[in-house]
């Protein structure tokens, strides 16, 4: 019950994350913004999801899950209670940027629940559920959240959201517990210096550097897609209907369900196979991102399903990440290790959005796009962005991983 009613938590939380992705079109008309002011409600929730991902691991480790859990979806409901009523671009900016704090506060604090409650062979597979079914949350942002949205309208839709998160908080305040009723009871708050001697140990852990690089190469791809691109992108761009986006939201939410059940056993089973699983992924995604971005006029609706699951296995292949930092790191310090490898993912991912938007409002500036914002070849020049960071990431994810493997044979 424990795991469950953080895993509800953490799917409200998704659903709070994604919901301005698929409101991207309503958002222009709303703010009467431009591409790179729309990217940055998303960089900024992300930048503010990121930066506080180490800290949010440090209180986590002291103050246990419950708190954070509980805490950060009432923060969420706070920020779409903002949004709702928002009608200037820094009034909607702030609500997004409350909404990335409490988002913050989840998916580690969730994900902190796995090893203290269940055995260490579980760990990995049901690690994997709680990236992948936590998901699911897309699916509400995609189908009831935009139906909410294009038939009652803005207001009504993000005050909706916001109900959901009270929800949310009241569930992981009454059934979340932080640790076994055996668990050692956690000790006196650390002093400043001994939080950042925390950090920098884990930090200086390679195995934790390696996942931080898994995390940063294969999740960013899906996030830009799901948060800002995808569907400006998908409807504007290639010409998809609106319903049938909403299917591909699902077929995305679908693959990674089932990818993330297969990726756990195969970590759990032959361990040396998860980096090389890694950058398996990496590969196909570029290569999934070529076919579309390659294939002359509008691409298929069945190619754009093949990225769209292609895409979705960047998150059990990101979740990787996370079960290096738990192999590597002792339990006094794995949310703050959590926090550092999370980081990776959404920092590629803010920088990719800003750099998307960048390039498609100097296109569109310099009239290479004809006066349409989203115009389908602007989109394939500025999507570019995305392999330059993948093939970074792949870079030092092998470098890590060649430190590493002077000290042991394992990943």
């Amino acid at each position: 019950m424990v795991w469950i009613a953080g895993l509800a938590a953490y799917i409200v939380a998704i659903t709070q994350r994604t919901s301005f992705g698929v409101a991207g079109v309503a958002a222009t008309e709303r703010f009467d913004a431009t591409a790179s002011a729309l990217s940055a409600f998303a960089v900024i929730q992300l930048i503010v999801y990121a930066g506080l991902q180490i800290p949010v691991g440090v209180l986590a480790d002291r103050f246990g899950s419950r708190v954070m859990v509980a805490g950060g979806a009432a923060l969420m409901a706070v920020g779409q209670l903002q949004l709702a009523v928002a009608t200037t671009i820094p009034a909607g900016v702030f609500g997004r940027v409350l909404v990335g704090a409490g988002d913050a506060m989840t998916f580690i604090s969730v994900l902190r629940l796995v090893p203290l409650w269940f055995p260490a062979a579980q760990v990995p597979v049901l690690s994997q559920l709680t990236g992948i079914v936590g998901m699911g949350g897309q699916l509400i942002s995609s189908i009831p959240f935009a139906g909410l949205l294009e038939r009652f309208g803005w207001s009504v839709g993000f005050l909706s959201l916001a109900g959901l998160g009270v929800l949310a908080a009241t569930l992981a305040a009454a059934a979340v517990r932080s640790e076994p009723p055996d668990h050692p009871v956690r000790g006196r708050a650390p002093t400043v210096r001994q939080t950042g001697r925390l950090i920098a140990d884990a930090f200086a852990e390679p195995g934790t550097r390696l996942g931080l690089w898994s995390h940063f190469t294969v999740q960013f791809p899906g996030q830009v897609f799901i948060l800002a691109w995808g569907y400006p992108f998908l409807v504007s761009a290639e010409g998809v209907p609106v319903e049938r986006v909403a299917v591909l939201m699902t077929v995305f939410v679908v693959a990674g369900a089932i990818g993330g059940p297969i990726f756990g056993r195969v970590v759990a089973l032959r361990p040396r196979l998860r980096s090389r699983l890694v950058l398996g992924v990496a590969v196909a995604i570029l290569l999934a991102w070529a076919a579309v971005l390659l294939y002359p006029g509008r691409a298929p609706f069945g190619l754009l399903t093949v990225l769209v699951i292609v895409l979705a296995a960047g998150g059990p292949g990101s979740m990787v990440g996370f079960d290096f930092a738990r192999e590597y790191n002792p339990p006094h310090r794995l949310g703050t290790a959590n926090g550092i490898v999370n980081i990776g993912g959404f920092t590629a991912a803010l920088v990719s959005m800003y750099l998307i938007g960048l390039v498609l409002d100097v296109l569109n500036a310099t009239g290479f796009s004809g006066g349409d914002l989203y115009a389908l070849d602007a989109f394939r020049i500025a999507l570019c962005v995305q392999g330059v960071l993948i093939v970074l990431g792949a870079l030092a994810l092998l470098r890590v991983r060649r430190v590493l493997r002077g000290r042991t044979r394992s990943p």
